[in-house]
């Protein structure tokens, strides 16, 4: 078994043949949290590379695993240091050819051991998705071999032979002269033939068994419909680069060629150029023959994103996310393992892409929630992609208009864990753009005036005033669905799912109350409709309270011209394939239009003709139970407003809200981003919250309540225990560590499961993942119950 030392997991060469192998075995638990040691027999040592699939003895059971380092002797092997002379297991088979990069075990072995997750579940992420073979237990107690579940596509391609020099076709061979001409100019795909000259199979094989053509396989990638009619997504270099873009530029350009593992901070306001600034930086990577990732936190970004890239790089760019198809995963996958492609952009998953001498990373709108995974293993993007870095040599880009505090907390104390942090600032807009004009609509004065509309009237004044100059508006409302919940007028009940102790949203055009927690529908009536009924008391009573996406629309609709279209983009229609590009398509096609969305039409979109950007109620993301609530609704707000003004015509914000005084409002309306800031940071500083501390929530959950309140509390004390073994003084104040709870979450069910947790505030410098490890291995798995843990943690709900 192997130790921590993931710089000489990364350093292994597997060029060489070699004797030993240190293997991951593909059974996610816990307990399994080192590679093993396998002894290559010489048949297999030619295969045999970092990154193979191979089939390996693992107790009584055959098991897959993956090669993550090489080794002539045991003794040089990384972490098996005391084996020599001991019994050593032999590599049954050699499944695949390398599936995952060279590093993916050194970063998969970090990620283990920093979000206490099973190591094979960390490896996993770098592997093909669904193109690795499994193992099946058969109904006979026997293990059985499956192929991969995405089989890849392959293709038939015909070329001439040097014989066809000396080859006439008779006369009235007409298919088969038409096979040759076609192929004079080169190879060509039987698809392509069978294209300009329907069924050419015949000649094909008369003349391949006369050895005037051949014919062979090689693999093709199934296309990607990624085409977009979208004006932002085209890119071209400026004639030149502003003063702040210069600054950005050169400090990446020097680190890429220090190779320094540098973590820069591009901190642009919103329209100053920050993708040029990556697109410029990419160019100098790929001049050095390295490759690059760029990562976006938004589906909707995708379009944009990858369109302006592959204007600038053409076909070495892949993309990289869930909305495409397994297939499509799989082959876009493998033009990155193979070279095809030398730029990958995308979504978080993204950047386990198996990108060889990878040279530079780039995370764009770093301060997104979305980087952070919700399933284990619970890892931040921002952090692995650091630890990437670090052991690559190369530097780490983050970029935003609101960077997140904690990567402003490391860059003013100028390192954090090793690493250099700093900041660029790009405090002024590219070209002919300015940052708009930001008022502040006092919803109490609304209402105290006897104002009881959606719409403010600067508001509703200025929408109106977009339909007639013929331009656009964006309107951001955080709440999709109707209403945000029923409740009955009578005896005060508000349905809530049977599964999950959350309240239902109420959706007007399926007529459903939708969970989502989990996701169950109910049929509902709501008053006035005939039927409408309490569930508790039957009262008919039962009225939509507040208002989502959908209600907003059906407003907007009925306030505004026919011919200023209103697009809604929330996550109820844009569940299909392509859904968020076919709404942009439309919303930037439209010669007057107004998109209203929740907060994915908030970041990175860029349309030049939006001249007015309205919040319908800032108040819903102040108000959350959250400490990060704040940081959440400035970053919501500021990022909105960026999105008016970005052309030559001049930008109008209008924020509706009861808390016009809030830091939040008086910052985003000041674009002055200290306000909010200091009072934040002076807050976190007094209550010990990031980035002062690390904040661990580990939640226990099962659907005996008594069960889980027990084991939750034997999880608590150990780890305890163990944060006192490792002594006081870290920084804390008078403790390392503290434990909040346990106690029920604030969602107690969901799932038919009762959920309880605890909250740990550990110093940043201690190795509370550590301590965490073995505390839960102390304490064992409990049938009934499950733990998860996350580690700097964001959902504390």
């Amino acid at each position: 078994m192997m130790d921590g030392r993931t710089e000489s997991l990364f350093a292994a060469d597997g060029a060489a043949p070699a004797a030993y192998a240190s293997v991951v075995v593909d059974i996610p638990a816990r307990a399994l949290s080192d590679p093993f040691a396998y002894e290559v027999a010489p048949a297999l040592a030619g295969d045999i590379a970092v990154g193979c699939a191979v089939l390996v003895a693992f107790g009584h059971r055959p098991a897959i695993g993956y090669v993550v380092a090489l080794a002539d002797s045991i003794d040089e092997l990384p972490g098996a240091e005391g084996l020599a002379g001991k019994r050593i297991r032999a590599i049954d088979a050699v499944l695949t050819e390398p599936v995952c990069s060279a590093y993916a075990g050194a970063v998969a072995y970090w990620m283990s051991r920093e979000y206490v997750a099973p190591l094979a579940e960390c490896l996993r992420l770098f592997l093909p998705p669904g193109g690795t073979p499994r193992l099946r237990h058969a109904a006979d107690g026997s293990y059985e071999l499956e192929p991969p579940a995405v089989p890849e596509v392959r293709e038939r391609v015909v070329s001439l032979t040097p014989a066809a020099a000396d080859y006439l076709p008779p006369a009235r061979a007409v298919r088969q002269r038409q096979l040759m001409e076609a192929l004079a100019c080169g190879p060509v795909t039987t698809r392509e033939l069978n294209l300009l000259y329907t069924d050419l199979s015949a000649a094909i094989r008369a003349l391949e068994k006369r050895g005037v053509v051949e014919v062979r396989e090689r693999r093709a990638w199934r296309g990607i419909d990624d085409q977009t009619t979208l004006s932002s997504a085209r890119s071209s270099a400026p004639a030149a680069l502003t003063a702040g873009q210069s600054a950005a530029l050169g400090e990446i350009e020097r680190a890429v060629d220090d190779g320094a593992d540098d973590v820069i901070l591009v901190d642009g306001v919103t329209g100053s150029g920050k993708t040029e600034v990556y697109l410029a930086a990419i160019e100098h990577v790929l001049a050095a023959g390295r490759t690059a990732i760029v990562l976006v936190p938004e589906i909707s970004l995708t379009a944009q994103t990858v369109g302006r890239f592959r204007s600038r790089f053409g076909g070495a760019v892949a993309v990289f996310h869930s909305r495409l198809s397994a297939g499509e995963r799989l082959d876009q996958w493998d033009m990155v393992r193979t070279g095809a492609a030398r730029v990958v952009v995308g979504a978080r998953s993204a950047l386990f892409c198996p990108l060889s001498d990878l040279g530079l990373i780039v995370i764009d709108e770093e301060h997104e929630q979305s980087y952070k995974q919700g399933s284990s293993p619970r890892y931040h993007a921002r952090e692995v992609a650091a630890q990437m870095a670090h052991l690559g040599g190369f530097p780490l880009v983050l970029g935003s208009a609101t960077p997140s505090a904690e990567a402003l907390h490391r860059c003013r104390v100028g390192e954090y864990l090793g690493q250099r942090w700093c900041r660029v600032e790009m405090p002024e807009r590219a070209g002919a753009g300015r940052l708009p004009d930001v008022i502040v609509a006092d919803l109490r004065r609304e209402f105290a005036g006897g104002a009881r509309s959606i719409f403010s009237r600067p508001l509703r004044e200025a929408l109106l005033e977009v339909a007639e100059r013929r331009e656009k508006a964006v309107l951001l409302h955080n709440r999709r669905g109707f209403a945000p919940f029923l409740m009955c007028r009578d005896c005060g009940c508000v349905p809530t799912c049977k599964h999950c102790s959350t309240a239902l949203t109420y959706h007007e055009r399926t007529h459903t109350l939708e969970c989502h927690t989990c996701g169950a529908t109910y049929r509902v009536q709501p008053y006035p409709a005939p039927g409408s009924a309490c569930p508790k008391c039957g009262s008919r009573y039962l009225a939509k309270m507040g208002m989502g996406t959908q209600q907003v629309e059906d407003a907007l609709i009925e306030l505004m011209p026919p011919e200023a279209k209103v697009i809604r983009m929330d996550a109820d229609s844009t569940r299909g394939k392509d859904a968020h590009k076919r709404l942009l398509e439309e919303f930037d096609a439209a010669e007057s239009a107004v998109l209203l969305g929740t907060q994915m039409i908030a970041k990175g979109l860029d349309f030049p003709e939006v001249t007015l950007v309205g919040v319908v109620i800032a108040d819903y993301a102040l108000k959350m139970p959250d400490f990060r609530a704040s940081e959440r609704a400035f970053d919501l707000l500021e990022q909105v407003a960026g999105r008016a003004g970005r052309g030559e015509r001049a930008g109008k914000v209008i924020i509706q809200t009861y808390l016009p005084d809030d830091p939040v409002i008086r910052a985003v309306a000041a674009h002055d981003r200290a306000i909010f800031t200091s009072h934040d940071d002076a807050e976190r500083a007094e209550a010990l919250y990031p980035p002062y501390v690390r904040l661990t929530n580990v939640v226990v959950r099962g659907r005996d309540d008594a069960r889980v309140r027990a084991y939750i509390g034997a999880v608590a004390r150990a780890v305890m225990d163990e944060a006192d073994a490792l002594g006081a003084g870290a920084g804390t104040g008078e403790e390392p560590v503290r434990l909040l709870g346990p106690t029920s979450c604030v969602i107690e069910r969901a799932k038919d499961q009762y959920r309880h947790h605890f909250i740990i505030k550990s110093a940043p410098g201690l190795d509370i993942s550590g301590a965490l490890f073995r505390a839960v291995e102390r304490v064992g798995a409990k049938p009934g119950v499950k733990l998860s843990v996350d580690v700097d943690a964001y959902d504390l709900m």
